[in-house]
Protein backbone atom coordinates (compact mmCIF):
# COMPACT_ATOMS: atom_id res chain seq x y z
CA UNK A 1 0.00 0.00 0.00
CA UNK A 2 3.17 2.17 0.84
CA UNK A 3 4.69 1.44 -2.24
CA UNK A 4 1.32 2.06 -4.16
CA UNK A 5 1.23 5.40 -2.76
CA UNK A 6 4.69 6.51 -3.08
CA UNK A 7 4.21 5.69 -6.74
CA UNK A 8 1.36 7.41 -7.20
CA UNK A 9 2.99 11.03 -5.38
CA UNK A 10 5.88 10.02 -8.10
CA UNK A 11 3.40 10.25 -11.07
CA UNK A 12 1.83 13.24 -9.73
CA UNK A 13 5.16 14.85 -9.24
CA UNK A 14 6.37 14.21 -12.68
CA UNK A 15 3.01 15.42 -14.17
CA UNK A 16 3.21 18.80 -12.71
CA UNK A 17 7.18 19.18 -13.28
CA UNK A 18 5.76 18.45 -16.63
CA UNK A 19 3.00 21.23 -16.86
CA UNK A 20 5.65 23.60 -14.97
CA UNK A 21 8.64 23.22 -17.84
CA UNK A 22 5.31 23.24 -20.64
CA UNK A 23 4.00 26.08 -19.37
CA UNK A 24 7.49 27.88 -19.00
CA UNK A 25 8.81 26.76 -22.76
CA UNK A 26 5.04 28.01 -23.48
CA UNK A 27 5.73 31.22 -22.28
CA UNK A 28 9.83 31.68 -23.67
CA UNK A 29 8.85 30.13 -26.78
CA UNK A 30 8.02 33.64 -28.69
CA UNK A 31 11.45 34.60 -26.69
CA UNK A 32 13.46 31.73 -27.87
CA UNK A 33 12.35 31.51 -31.34
CA UNK A 34 13.35 35.35 -31.81
CA UNK A 35 16.87 34.72 -30.31
CA UNK A 36 16.63 31.93 -32.35
CA UNK A 37 15.57 33.68 -35.67
CA UNK A 38 18.35 36.52 -34.81
CA UNK A 39 21.33 34.50 -34.52
CA UNK A 40 20.54 32.73 -37.79
CA UNK A 41 19.20 35.52 -39.22
CA UNK A 42 22.93 37.24 -38.65
CA UNK A 43 24.38 34.41 -39.78
CA UNK A 44 23.22 34.47 -42.74
CA UNK A 45 23.75 38.10 -43.35
CA UNK A 46 27.53 37.60 -42.70
CA UNK A 47 28.05 34.54 -44.83
CA UNK A 48 25.53 36.85 -47.61
CA UNK A 49 27.47 39.56 -47.28
CA UNK A 50 31.32 38.34 -47.07
CA UNK A 51 31.47 35.21 -49.37
CA UNK A 52 32.84 36.07 -52.67
CA UNK A 53 30.22 36.63 -55.44
CA UNK A 54 31.22 33.36 -57.12
CA UNK A 55 30.38 31.35 -54.03
CA UNK A 56 27.29 33.72 -52.86
CA UNK A 57 23.88 32.60 -52.77
CA UNK A 58 22.90 36.06 -54.31
CA UNK A 59 25.17 34.70 -57.65
CA UNK A 60 21.89 32.38 -58.58
CA UNK A 61 19.25 35.49 -57.66
CA UNK A 62 21.86 37.39 -60.35
CA UNK A 63 21.59 34.44 -62.80
CA UNK A 64 18.28 34.20 -62.92
CA UNK A 65 17.56 38.03 -63.21
CA UNK A 66 19.52 37.96 -66.14
CA UNK A 67 18.45 34.91 -67.84
CA UNK A 68 14.59 35.11 -67.00
CA UNK A 69 13.34 32.59 -64.61
CA UNK A 70 10.64 31.32 -66.99
CA UNK A 71 13.81 30.63 -69.58
CA UNK A 72 15.39 28.69 -66.66
CA UNK A 73 12.85 26.62 -65.65
CA UNK A 74 11.98 25.86 -69.62
CA UNK A 75 15.15 24.84 -70.49
CA UNK A 76 15.41 22.46 -67.57
CA UNK A 77 12.40 20.94 -68.99
CA UNK A 78 14.12 20.29 -72.37
CA UNK A 79 17.04 18.80 -70.22
CA UNK A 80 15.04 16.23 -68.74
CA UNK A 81 12.86 15.62 -71.49
CA UNK A 82 15.36 15.26 -74.24
CA UNK A 83 12.38 16.80 -76.94
CA UNK A 84 10.82 19.52 -78.44
CA UNK A 85 8.84 21.15 -75.11
CA UNK A 86 5.78 20.91 -76.25
CA UNK A 87 4.38 24.84 -73.65
CA UNK A 88 0.21 25.22 -73.08
CA UNK A 89 -1.84 28.35 -72.84
CA UNK A 90 0.31 30.35 -75.21
CA UNK A 91 3.42 33.04 -75.18
CA UNK A 92 4.03 35.06 -72.27
CA UNK A 93 6.05 37.82 -74.35
CA UNK A 94 5.14 41.21 -73.48
CA UNK A 95 4.09 42.66 -76.58
CA UNK A 96 2.19 45.68 -77.45
CA UNK A 97 -1.83 45.10 -76.80
CA UNK A 98 -4.70 46.63 -76.19
CA UNK A 99 -3.31 48.13 -72.74
CA UNK A 100 -1.66 50.66 -74.51
CA UNK A 101 -5.14 52.03 -75.82
CA UNK A 102 -7.52 54.27 -74.16
CA UNK A 103 -11.22 54.82 -74.71
CA UNK A 104 -11.52 58.66 -74.74
CA UNK A 105 -15.17 60.22 -75.17
CA UNK A 106 -16.10 63.94 -75.65
CA UNK A 107 -17.40 65.76 -72.95
CA UNK A 108 -19.31 68.80 -74.14
CA UNK A 109 -19.73 67.74 -78.11
CA UNK A 110 -21.07 63.86 -77.22
CA UNK A 111 -22.70 63.49 -73.73
CA UNK A 112 -23.28 59.73 -72.24
CA UNK A 113 -26.16 57.85 -72.15
CA UNK A 114 -28.40 57.70 -69.46
CA UNK A 115 -28.05 54.08 -67.91
CA UNK A 116 -31.26 53.07 -68.59
CA UNK A 117 -30.79 53.74 -72.41
CA UNK A 118 -30.93 50.31 -74.78
CA UNK A 119 -27.51 49.56 -76.23
CA UNK A 120 -27.61 47.05 -79.68
CA UNK A 121 -24.15 44.67 -78.99
CA UNK A 122 -25.72 42.56 -81.36
CA UNK A 123 -23.29 41.46 -84.09
CA UNK A 124 -24.26 39.41 -87.71
CA UNK A 125 -21.78 37.73 -89.17
CA UNK A 126 -21.68 36.80 -92.83
CA UNK A 127 -24.37 39.68 -93.61
CA UNK A 128 -24.42 38.91 -97.78
CA UNK A 129 -25.11 34.96 -96.66
CA UNK A 130 -28.55 33.23 -96.87
CA UNK A 131 -27.96 32.57 -93.10
CA UNK A 132 -25.83 34.65 -91.16
CA UNK A 133 -24.71 34.14 -87.71
CA UNK A 134 -26.96 36.07 -85.70
CA UNK A 135 -25.32 36.37 -81.88
CA UNK A 136 -26.40 38.49 -79.15
CA UNK A 137 -22.96 39.61 -78.17
CA UNK A 138 -19.25 40.65 -80.46
CA UNK A 139 -17.56 37.53 -78.45
CA UNK A 140 -17.48 34.24 -79.41
CA UNK A 141 -16.20 31.28 -77.65
CA UNK A 142 -12.95 30.35 -79.40
CA UNK A 143 -11.73 26.74 -80.93
CA UNK A 144 -11.08 24.15 -78.25
CA UNK A 145 -11.29 20.81 -79.08
CA UNK A 146 -12.51 17.99 -77.51
CA UNK A 147 -9.97 15.06 -77.20
CA UNK A 148 -6.93 16.97 -78.65
CA UNK A 149 -7.27 19.58 -75.86
CA UNK A 150 -10.81 19.62 -73.51
CA UNK A 151 -12.38 16.54 -71.55
CA UNK A 152 -16.05 15.96 -72.04
CA UNK A 153 -18.04 17.87 -68.91
CA UNK A 154 -15.72 21.07 -69.63
CA UNK A 155 -16.86 20.79 -73.99
CA UNK A 156 -20.75 20.17 -72.24
CA UNK A 157 -20.31 23.37 -70.03
CA UNK A 158 -18.85 26.02 -72.87
CA UNK A 159 -21.85 24.85 -74.99
CA UNK A 160 -24.32 25.17 -72.71
CA UNK A 161 -23.25 28.12 -71.26
CA UNK A 162 -22.79 30.36 -74.84
CA UNK A 163 -26.21 28.93 -75.59
CA UNK A 164 -27.37 30.45 -71.98
CA UNK A 165 -26.69 33.96 -73.18
CA UNK A 166 -26.84 33.50 -77.01
CA UNK A 167 -23.69 33.68 -78.64
CA UNK A 168 -20.98 30.56 -80.50
CA UNK A 169 -18.62 28.56 -79.41
CA UNK A 170 -16.19 26.66 -81.74
CA UNK A 171 -16.10 22.86 -82.05
CA UNK A 172 -12.40 23.14 -82.78
CA UNK A 173 -10.34 20.61 -84.15
CA UNK A 174 -11.36 17.40 -81.83
CA UNK A 175 -14.13 15.11 -82.93
CA UNK A 176 -17.72 17.03 -82.86
CA UNK A 177 -19.80 14.87 -80.43
CA UNK A 178 -23.47 14.74 -79.46
CA UNK A 179 -22.07 17.24 -75.83
CA UNK A 180 -21.38 20.21 -78.98
CA UNK A 181 -25.19 20.35 -79.88
CA UNK A 182 -26.12 21.54 -77.02
CA UNK A 183 -25.20 25.07 -78.03
CA UNK A 184 -27.22 27.60 -79.17
CA UNK A 185 -25.18 28.44 -81.82
CA UNK A 186 -22.52 25.98 -83.15
CA UNK A 187 -18.95 27.18 -85.37
CA UNK A 188 -17.46 23.84 -87.00
CA UNK A 189 -13.94 24.07 -87.98
CA UNK A 190 -13.33 22.33 -91.15
CA UNK A 191 -9.37 20.38 -90.75
CA UNK A 192 -7.78 17.55 -91.78
CA UNK A 193 -7.70 15.40 -88.76
CA UNK A 194 -9.40 11.80 -89.42
CA UNK A 195 -11.82 12.44 -86.98
CA UNK A 196 -12.70 15.61 -88.76
CA UNK A 197 -16.20 16.67 -89.45
CA UNK A 198 -18.56 15.25 -92.03
CA UNK A 199 -21.73 16.31 -94.29
CA UNK A 200 -24.09 15.54 -91.20
CA UNK A 201 -22.19 17.47 -88.55
CA UNK A 202 -21.44 20.13 -91.31
CA UNK A 203 -24.78 20.67 -92.00
CA UNK A 204 -25.68 21.81 -88.41
CA UNK A 205 -23.51 24.45 -88.19
CA UNK A 206 -24.02 27.69 -87.81
CA UNK A 207 -20.47 28.47 -89.21
CA UNK A 208 -18.00 26.67 -91.08
CA UNK A 209 -14.69 27.59 -90.69
CA UNK A 210 -11.73 26.65 -92.30
CA UNK A 211 -8.54 26.08 -90.27
CA UNK A 212 -5.53 27.41 -91.94
CA UNK A 213 -3.63 28.15 -89.23
CA UNK A 214 -3.41 29.86 -85.61
CA UNK A 215 -1.67 31.97 -83.61
CA UNK A 216 0.10 29.29 -81.03
CA UNK A 217 1.68 26.97 -83.75
CA UNK A 218 0.93 28.88 -87.25
CA UNK A 219 -0.62 25.82 -88.59
CA UNK A 220 1.88 23.07 -88.31
CA UNK A 221 0.75 19.78 -87.79
CA UNK A 222 0.16 18.30 -84.58
CA UNK A 223 0.43 14.79 -82.91
CA UNK A 224 -2.30 13.98 -80.70
CA UNK A 225 -1.09 11.46 -77.78
CA UNK A 226 -2.84 8.44 -76.21
CA UNK A 227 -1.14 8.85 -73.41
CA UNK A 228 -2.86 9.23 -70.27
CA UNK A 229 -6.31 9.81 -72.33
CA UNK A 230 -8.93 8.01 -71.44
CA UNK A 231 -10.74 4.65 -73.14
CA UNK A 232 -13.74 6.95 -74.07
CA UNK A 233 -11.75 9.54 -75.92
CA UNK A 234 -10.06 7.21 -77.75
CA UNK A 235 -12.71 5.96 -78.82
CA UNK A 236 -14.29 9.03 -80.18
CA UNK A 237 -11.07 9.90 -81.61
CA UNK A 238 -10.83 6.27 -83.59
CA UNK A 239 -7.56 6.07 -81.66
CA UNK A 240 -6.24 2.75 -79.45
CA UNK A 241 -4.09 2.90 -76.35
CA UNK A 242 -0.86 1.97 -78.63
CA UNK A 243 -1.27 4.61 -81.41
CA UNK A 244 -0.77 8.82 -81.66
CA UNK A 245 -3.12 10.53 -83.49
CA UNK A 246 -2.10 13.43 -86.28
CA UNK A 247 -4.08 16.72 -87.45
CA UNK A 248 -2.10 17.35 -90.79
CA UNK A 249 -1.07 20.80 -91.13
CA UNK A 250 -2.61 23.22 -93.51
CA UNK A 251 -5.09 22.58 -96.77
CA UNK A 252 -3.64 21.29 -100.19
CA UNK A 253 -6.94 22.93 -101.57
CA UNK A 254 -5.87 26.05 -100.81
CA UNK A 255 -2.62 26.23 -102.90
CA UNK A 256 -4.22 26.81 -106.06
CA UNK A 257 -7.24 29.62 -106.61
CA UNK A 258 -9.41 27.57 -108.53
CA UNK A 259 -9.46 24.84 -105.65
CA UNK A 260 -10.02 27.35 -103.09
CA UNK A 261 -13.32 28.40 -104.43
CA UNK A 262 -14.99 25.05 -104.62
CA UNK A 263 -13.50 24.13 -101.34
CA UNK A 264 -15.35 27.02 -100.31
CA UNK A 265 -18.72 26.88 -102.43
CA UNK A 266 -18.93 23.11 -101.67
CA UNK A 267 -18.65 23.86 -97.71
CA UNK A 268 -21.40 26.61 -98.19
CA UNK A 269 -23.88 24.38 -99.97
CA UNK A 270 -23.58 21.49 -97.64
CA UNK A 271 -23.76 24.28 -94.87
CA UNK A 272 -27.32 25.45 -96.52
CA UNK A 273 -25.94 29.26 -96.77
CA UNK A 274 -24.43 29.83 -93.75
CA UNK A 275 -21.56 32.10 -93.53
CA UNK A 276 -17.97 30.17 -94.38
CA UNK A 277 -14.82 31.59 -92.56
CA UNK A 278 -11.41 31.22 -92.89
CA UNK A 279 -8.59 31.37 -89.94
CA UNK A 280 -5.17 31.94 -90.36
CA UNK A 281 -2.13 32.62 -88.19
CA UNK A 282 -1.18 36.35 -88.23
CA UNK A 283 2.45 37.07 -89.92
CA UNK A 284 3.60 39.53 -92.04
CA UNK A 285 2.18 38.10 -95.19
CA UNK A 286 -0.91 39.06 -93.88
CA UNK A 287 -2.10 41.53 -96.83
CA UNK A 288 -1.03 38.71 -99.16
CA UNK A 289 -3.28 35.54 -97.26
CA UNK A 290 -6.68 38.15 -96.64
CA UNK A 291 -6.48 39.00 -100.90
CA UNK A 292 -6.60 35.74 -101.44
CA UNK A 293 -9.23 34.13 -98.92
CA UNK A 294 -11.22 36.82 -99.97
CA UNK A 295 -10.72 36.29 -103.92
CA UNK A 296 -11.79 32.73 -103.07
CA UNK A 297 -14.93 33.64 -102.17
CA UNK A 298 -15.21 33.34 -98.23
CA UNK A 299 -17.59 35.74 -96.29
CA UNK A 300 -15.12 35.65 -92.98
CA UNK A 301 -11.36 36.08 -91.90
CA UNK A 302 -10.30 34.77 -88.57
CA UNK A 303 -6.96 36.32 -87.97
CA UNK A 304 -5.30 34.75 -84.33
CA UNK A 305 -2.22 36.67 -83.49
CA UNK A 306 0.64 35.59 -81.76
CA UNK A 307 -0.88 35.96 -78.27
CA UNK A 308 -3.28 32.77 -79.36
CA UNK A 309 -3.84 30.25 -76.50
CA UNK A 310 -2.93 26.82 -77.16
CA UNK A 311 -3.48 23.70 -75.34
CA UNK A 312 0.11 22.15 -76.08
CA UNK A 313 2.53 23.64 -78.94
CA UNK A 314 6.32 23.54 -79.56
CA UNK A 315 7.81 26.50 -77.24
CA UNK A 316 9.61 27.67 -80.45
CA UNK A 317 5.89 28.06 -81.88
CA UNK A 318 4.24 29.73 -79.27
CA UNK A 319 6.81 31.96 -78.52
CA UNK A 320 8.89 33.17 -81.87
CA UNK A 321 6.46 32.95 -84.96
CA UNK A 322 3.80 35.18 -85.96
CA UNK A 323 3.10 39.18 -85.00
CA UNK A 324 0.93 40.23 -82.50
CA UNK A 325 -2.34 40.60 -82.38
CA UNK A 326 -2.71 44.60 -81.80
CA UNK A 327 -0.28 44.77 -84.85
CA UNK A 328 -2.49 42.06 -86.84
CA UNK A 329 -5.61 43.63 -86.75
CA UNK A 330 -4.48 47.44 -87.79
CA UNK A 331 -2.90 46.20 -90.80
CA UNK A 332 -5.38 43.93 -91.67
CA UNK A 333 -8.28 46.80 -91.47
CA UNK A 334 -6.24 49.27 -93.16
CA UNK A 335 -5.85 46.90 -96.17
CA UNK A 336 -9.50 45.27 -95.85
CA UNK A 337 -10.83 49.22 -95.68
CA UNK A 338 -8.29 50.43 -98.75
CA UNK A 339 -9.56 47.77 -101.09
CA UNK A 340 -13.33 48.06 -100.12
CA UNK A 341 -13.35 44.24 -98.48
CA UNK A 342 -14.42 44.94 -95.24
CA UNK A 343 -18.23 45.84 -97.05
CA UNK A 344 -19.00 42.07 -97.89
CA UNK A 345 -16.46 40.30 -95.78
CA UNK A 346 -15.83 40.29 -91.68
CA UNK A 347 -13.34 40.00 -89.77
CA UNK A 348 -13.14 38.14 -86.31
CA UNK A 349 -10.06 38.84 -84.26
CA UNK A 350 -8.37 36.76 -81.81
CA UNK A 351 -5.44 36.13 -79.41
CA UNK A 352 -5.03 37.88 -76.26
CA UNK A 353 -8.22 38.91 -75.40
CA UNK A 354 -8.88 39.04 -72.24
CA UNK A 355 -11.84 41.95 -70.94
CA UNK A 356 -14.61 44.06 -72.23
CA UNK A 357 -12.09 46.66 -72.50
CA UNK A 358 -10.30 44.50 -75.01
CA UNK A 359 -13.23 43.80 -76.82
CA UNK A 360 -14.24 47.32 -77.76
CA UNK A 361 -10.80 48.38 -78.59
CA UNK A 362 -10.65 45.52 -80.94
CA UNK A 363 -14.16 46.44 -82.50
CA UNK A 364 -12.93 50.07 -82.69
CA UNK A 365 -10.25 49.29 -84.69
CA UNK A 366 -12.07 47.58 -87.09
CA UNK A 367 -12.61 44.28 -85.87
CA UNK A 368 -16.68 42.95 -86.43
CA UNK A 369 -16.22 40.44 -83.38
CA UNK A 370 -13.65 38.67 -81.22
CA UNK A 371 -13.33 34.87 -79.98
CA UNK A 372 -12.14 34.41 -76.26
CA UNK A 373 -10.00 31.32 -75.55
CA UNK A 374 -7.86 31.14 -72.73
CA UNK A 375 -10.50 34.27 -70.77
CA UNK A 376 -13.17 31.38 -71.62
CA UNK A 377 -12.15 28.43 -70.11
CA UNK A 378 -10.44 29.67 -66.56
CA UNK A 379 -13.97 31.40 -66.42
CA UNK A 380 -15.53 27.82 -66.80
CA UNK A 381 -13.18 26.45 -63.73
CA UNK A 382 -13.83 29.25 -61.39
CA UNK A 383 -14.45 27.88 -57.98
CA UNK A 384 -13.74 24.45 -59.45
CA UNK A 385 -10.07 25.57 -59.40
CA UNK A 386 -9.22 24.52 -55.54
CA UNK A 387 -9.84 20.95 -56.99
CA UNK A 388 -6.77 21.48 -58.94
CA UNK A 389 -4.68 24.15 -56.67
CA UNK A 390 -2.20 24.17 -55.05
CA UNK A 391 -0.18 21.20 -56.53
CA UNK A 392 -1.26 21.32 -60.10
CA UNK A 393 -2.29 23.92 -62.77
CA UNK A 394 -5.96 25.10 -62.78
CA UNK A 395 -5.83 24.32 -66.67
CA UNK A 396 -5.82 20.46 -65.35
CA UNK A 397 -9.50 20.63 -64.66
CA UNK A 398 -9.89 21.23 -68.40
CA UNK A 399 -6.98 19.01 -70.17
CA UNK A 400 -8.38 15.80 -71.83
CA UNK A 401 -5.00 14.31 -70.62
CA UNK A 402 -5.37 15.67 -67.17
CA UNK A 403 -4.34 13.53 -63.87
CA UNK A 404 -7.26 15.07 -61.89
CA UNK A 405 -10.01 12.67 -61.51
CA UNK A 406 -12.28 14.90 -59.41
CA UNK A 407 -15.10 15.03 -61.65
CA UNK A 408 -16.42 18.45 -62.68
CA UNK A 409 -19.33 19.93 -62.41
CA UNK A 410 -21.09 21.03 -65.34
CA UNK A 411 -23.90 23.05 -64.17
CA UNK A 412 -21.46 24.80 -62.19
CA UNK A 413 -19.22 25.47 -65.50
CA UNK A 414 -22.04 26.17 -67.37
CA UNK A 415 -23.29 28.95 -64.74
CA UNK A 416 -19.86 30.40 -64.35
CA UNK A 417 -19.14 31.06 -68.36
CA UNK A 418 -22.39 32.42 -68.63
CA UNK A 419 -22.10 34.47 -65.75
CA UNK A 420 -18.56 35.61 -67.35
CA UNK A 421 -19.54 36.20 -70.96
CA UNK A 422 -22.84 38.41 -69.29
CA UNK A 423 -21.06 40.33 -67.28
CA UNK A 424 -18.08 41.25 -70.26
CA UNK A 425 -21.89 41.85 -72.54
CA UNK A 426 -23.03 44.39 -69.40
CA UNK A 427 -19.38 46.41 -69.41
CA UNK A 428 -19.47 46.72 -72.97
CA UNK A 429 -22.83 48.04 -72.68
CA UNK A 430 -21.44 50.70 -69.66
CA UNK A 431 -18.40 51.46 -71.96
CA UNK A 432 -21.02 52.23 -74.88
CA UNK A 433 -23.13 54.69 -73.11
CA UNK A 434 -20.49 56.72 -71.71
CA UNK A 435 -19.16 57.18 -75.41
CA UNK A 436 -22.35 58.03 -75.95
CA UNK A 437 -22.89 56.12 -78.72
CA UNK A 438 -26.19 53.19 -78.51
CA UNK A 439 -25.08 50.04 -81.25
CA UNK A 440 -21.56 48.35 -81.33
CA UNK A 441 -21.53 50.07 -85.15
CA UNK A 442 -21.26 53.29 -84.26
CA UNK A 443 -17.59 52.50 -82.97
CA UNK A 444 -14.40 53.52 -85.27
CA UNK A 445 -10.46 54.44 -84.04
CA UNK A 446 -11.60 58.07 -82.97
CA UNK A 447 -12.94 56.68 -79.76
CA UNK A 448 -9.16 56.13 -79.26
CA UNK A 449 -6.13 57.48 -77.74
CA UNK A 450 -2.74 55.82 -76.77
CA UNK A 451 -0.96 56.16 -73.85
CA UNK A 452 2.41 54.09 -74.94
CA UNK A 453 4.60 55.26 -78.21
CA UNK A 454 4.37 51.90 -79.47
CA UNK A 455 1.31 51.33 -79.89
CA UNK A 456 0.41 55.00 -80.97
CA UNK A 457 2.92 54.04 -83.93
CA UNK A 458 1.24 50.63 -84.51
CA UNK A 459 -2.18 51.87 -84.28
CA UNK A 460 -1.99 55.45 -85.43
CA UNK A 461 -3.96 56.92 -83.09
CA UNK A 462 -2.80 60.16 -81.16
CA UNK A 463 -0.44 60.12 -78.18
CA UNK A 464 -1.20 61.49 -75.23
Amino acid sequence: MTKTRFFQTLLITDILALVIIGSILLILAPWLFRVYFQLSSRRFIRILFSDPYTQNLLEGYTALKKFGIQWVFENELRAQNGKALEKPIGTGRPFPHFDGLLLTPPTIRQRPLELTNYVNLHVVIGKKCIKPLDISMPILVSAMGYGVALQKPIVEAIALGTEKVGTACNVGQGPAIEEWTHAGKLVVQHHRAPWGPDEHILRRADMIEIRLGQGANMGSGTFVPSKGVSSEILRDLGLTAREIGYIPAGHPEIERMVRFRTLISRLRKIGGGVPIAVKIAASHFIEEDIEWIVKAGADVVVLDGAQGGTHSSPGILVDDFGIPTLSALCRATKFMRRYGYNERVDLIVSGGIRTPGDVMKALCLGASAVYMGTAALFAVVHTQLDRALPFEPPTQMAWANSEITTKFDVAAGTQALSGFLQSCADEIGIGLRALGKSSLSELDEEDLVAWQPEVARITGRPLV
